[in-house]
């Protein structure tokens, strides 16, 4: 893997000068000691060991994070040895490609689609440091922060904070700082970053990047298009679960949006859909990385006025993630299920068909609301990606 040294970068270009960065950083290597002393003064440390490491006890499970100094201690002492554990305890195996296409070298922006809260990301990790690169910093939304132990497993990984609530005003200036902290993680820093294509997670199965979120990544780079984009390397990621992280959850929520104007989350419900993803088995995942967006930008820079631009570039990032999606029988089952045809009948078994018919009624039976609705958009959440895919070709 490729050292890295998380310190205060020497050099501040120019575009980041105006901005406070230190309430939404990941923190240094300097302060790792002081913080593991404090994550272990909570139950919550003991609880995640004995279910990472059960055969520990818990004075060996202090020792170990006092004897954590620096943040690839962290990550590769904890969060590498959790995320292969929920792997082999939760799924039938990861696999991933395009990766061999990158340099190791350079920093880049991962623009992925987003399934689960915890595991995208940290996916993400463990293949970059399996393939010998760096780890990237990670967006995280300041509706996850609780100012205690989880904000300091968060900021220890190599998170920084996306703040969500303001005004108009207020969110464009968070909007500004936001885009220019990631600019300068990608250029001052040589880090890279992972961010969601949109805000929140994918909860119909329909991938698409959201034009905010490139308008809002233009707002540090300049009147010139392509040099403001070129300089960020991004690089479309997709991820596939063979089975939905959390999504009976995600239809429950569906349909009762349907239903009323606006979704309430209940108390602790970001943290039962992080616990859900975690333990739910979730079959086959594949991560695919994208080619580098560098050689079109010329050509999208000649369209005629800025949102344009974004739109091209917009639809060029989400062909690549539609196109990289792994699809498995399940979402050929799910798209002749939804559109009652056989087109892909070649696909699938009957028994492939009659055990996802099972899974899906099992699973919505447990839900409120009318079932044949929640079956639907149960289907409809499993076909979005054969859908999208068709679209793309």
């Amino acid at each position: 893997m490729r050292e890295f040294k998380v310190d205060k970068p020497s050099h501040i270009s120019d575009f980041a000068k105006e901005f406070n960065f230190e309430e939404l950083r990941p923190y240094y290597d300097s302060e790792v000691e002081s913080v593991m002393q404090k994550m272990v003064q909570a139950p919550t440390y003991f609880s995640l060991m004995k279910y990472l490491w059960p055969e520990m006890s818990e004075s060996e499970a202090k020792e170990k994070a006092l004897n954590t100094k620096k943040v690839r201690d962290f990550q590769a002492g904890y969060m590498s040895h959790a995320i292969w554990h929920i792997i082999k305890e939760s799924s039938k195996g990861l696999t991933w490609s395009g990766i061999d296409k990158l340099d190791k070298n350079k920093a880049y922006l991962f623009v992925a689609n987003h399934r689960d809260i915890l595991l995208d990301s940290a996916i993400l990790q463990i293949i970059l440091e399996k393939e010998g690169f760096s780890t990237s910093e990670i967006t995280f939304g300041s509706n996850l922060m609780d100012n205690g132990f989880i904000t300091h497993f968060g900021r220890l990984n190599r998170m920084f904070t996306v703040k969500r609530e303001g005004n108009a005003k207020e969110l464009y200036d968070i909007s500004r700082q936001l885009s220019a902290y990631i600019r300068h993680t990608i250029i001052d820093k040589n880090v890279s970053v992972w961010i969601a294509q949109r805000n929140g997670r994918t909860k119909d199965g329909n991938d698409l990047t959201q034009t905010g979120l490139l308008k809002m990544l233009g707002l540090s780079g300049g009147k010139d298009f392509v040099k403001c984009f070129s300089n960020l390397n991004i690089v479309p990621l997709s991820i596939s679960y063979e089975y939905e992280p959390c999504d009976y959850l995600k239809v429950q929520e569906l349909y009762l949006s349907s239903l009323h104007s606006k979704y309430i989350k209940a108390p602790g419900e970001d943290l039962n859909s992080i616990i859900t993803g975690i333990k739910q088995p979730k079959g086959k995942i594949h991560l695919a990385f994208g080619k580098v967006i560098q050689e079109e930008l010329p050509e999208i820079n000649k369209a005629g006025n800025d949102n344009e631009k974004i739109k091209q570039l917009t639809a060029l990032i989400d062909k690549q993630i539609h196109n990289d999606f792994q699809l498995n029988p399940v979402n050929y089952v799910a798209y002749d299920l939804s559109f009652q045809t056989n087109v892909f009948k070649n696909n699938y078994t009957s028994e492939e068909k009659t055990n996802f018919e099972k899974y899906v009624t099992e699973k919505t039976s447990s839900l409120s609301g009318e079932q044949e609705v929640l079956k639907a958009m149960f289907y409809k959440m499993y076909a979005y990606p054969v859908s999208n895919k068709l679209s793309k070709t």
